[in-house]
């Protein structure tokens, strides 16, 4: 890339990469990366880290639904084809996540494989609003400043409203991943960072990162509250390992919306946005009153832009809210 046609820009790794003066196709590293494109920029995207699903389809904009998959160069086994990614001419490649030395270490060493500028964002839910203002300033994407207001107006909404909950009265919420629902995220992990901003308190704790559990321990941890990734996962009071705790008795299990990306985790990116003001409103009901159908048509609007029906709002919450 020649000088004049570069500028340099500082990722937030603290890596200066020279970057093209107009980035109009990019290439996400990993799955956050690929959330945070398709939301800001779905035009300039060359690629998919994994193809749509047909479930999830209806659920992102038509001219996205036949881009390729390029695989994930980034995270747990990275499956990306170096040639084609190459194939596809992107101007950047687009990571978000952690910005530590190995994933730093990671993007130097695929710049130099193929000689596309390689950027590093941080992850952080805290760091959403700046991750978006971030690209958005890289890109030239004017749709970044109102996406980082209301990113910064969600988690403000929510923190406002549950401030006078003290602590001791917050909820305790178990994060069930798998079949079995005894893969969990630990206090400070990533995976349940939104469990904090939502105003639970998350009852895996002594642990680091996702890790299996017991159904022993969970009885002992008794949470108030189960959410669950997993629709296989669906614990009864009948059932002689799950039966004895407290969320399960009460019927408190909520199943995470996964389309087009999962409101929870998997990925842990800005999907969270969404999933931040559900988990809140399933907690405190009293505290927010507002329909939750008109929030997620107009979040899915703005963020993922499309126009939801009503049996499309229905479908992504069934088992997501009390059963009315």
């Amino acid at each position: 890339m020649s000088p004049a046609a570069a500028r340099p820009f500082v990722d937030a790794a603290g890596r200066t990469v020279e970057v093209p003066d107009r980035v109009a196709r990019v290439i996400a590293a990993g799955p956050p990366a690929a959330v945070l494109l398709y939301t800001l920029a779905p035009d300039r995207m060359a690629g998919w880290v994994r193809a749509p699903s047909p479930e999830e389809r209806p659920y992102l904009a038509p001219a996205t639904w036949a881009l390729p998959a390029t695989g994930r160069l980034t995270g747990r086994g990275g499956t990306a084809n170096v040639e084609a990614v190459l194939a596809l001419k992107p101007d950047l490649i687009v990571d978000v996540g952690s910005t530590g030395p190995t994933y730093a270490s990671l993007a130097d060493r695929v710049q130099a494989q193929t000689g596309i500028p390689y950027i590093l964002l941080d992850g952080a839910f805290a760091r959403t609003a700046d991750t978006y203002r971030q690209l958005g300033a890289l890109l030239g994407a004017a749709e970044a400043a109102s996406l980082a207001t209301e990113a910064d107006a969600v988690v403000a909404e929510v923190a406002t409203r549950i401030a006078a909950v003290p602590e001791a009265e917050r909820p305790r919420v178990y994060y069930a991943r798998g079949p079995r629902g005894l893969e969990t995220g630990f206090s400070g992990s990533i995976n349940t960072e939104i469990l904090d901003v939502a105003g639970a308190r998350n009852v895996a704790t002594g642990g680091n990162g996702l890790s299996n559990v017991s159904a022993e321990q969970v009885l002992a941890w008794n949470p108030n509250v189960i959410v669950t990734l997993d629709p296989a996962f669906r614990p009864s009071a009948a059932d002689p390992l799950w039966g004895g705790v407290a969320a399960v008795r009460a019927g408190r299990v909520y199943r995470t919306p996964t389309l087009p990306f999962a409101w929870f985790d998997a990925p842990p990116g800005v999907n969270r946005l969404i999933g931040v003001r559900w988990l809140a409103g399933l907690l405190y009901p009293a505290l927010f009153p507002e329909p939750l159908p008109g929030i997620v048509r107009d979040f899915y609007k703005r963020f993922y832009h499309v126009d939801l029906d009503p049996a499309q709002v229905e479908a992504l919450l069934a088992g997501a809210v009390p059963a009315r």
